[in-house]
């Protein structure tokens, strides 16, 4: 599974933005696909979860009732919209496959390239 984020940029503190992850293959529904986040100097964190069928969502606390996972199984595609935007909400934010539903990076076996957003105060 090839996996590329796209969607990142620059925005000012409670602005809005939409990342995309594109997975090329055909099994692309049959697995879990997590967001993570890595800010300089930082250990990548563990943002937000989906199924594989999107019934099941998980997020850390630090973004939840501000940021939400989504899928498009016909698309190939998982969205994760932020909105509120906050100054430490930068970093460079990846996708993630894997077969288990999980929000440990360690068990994710496939990642995307990351895509950079920065939020200014």
């Amino acid at each position: 599974v090839q996996l590329v984020e796209s969607g990142g940029g620059l925005v000012q503190a409670g602005g809005s933005l939409r990342l995309s992850c594109t997975a090329s293959g055909r099994t692309f529904s049959s697995y879990a696909m997590g967001w993570f986040r890595q800010a300089p100097g930082k250990e990548r964190e563990f943002v937000a979860a989906i199924s594989w069928s999107g019934g099941s969502t998980y997020y850390a606390d630090s973004v939840k009732g501000r940021f939400t996972i989504s899928r498009d199984n016909a698309k190939n595609t998982v969205y994760l919209q932020m909105n509120s935007l906050k100054p430490e909400d930068t970093a460079v934010y990846y996708c993630a496959a894997d077969s288990i539903l999980s929000n440990w990076s360690y068990e994710y076996d496939y990642w995307g390239q990351g895509t950079q957003v920065t939020v200014s105060s």
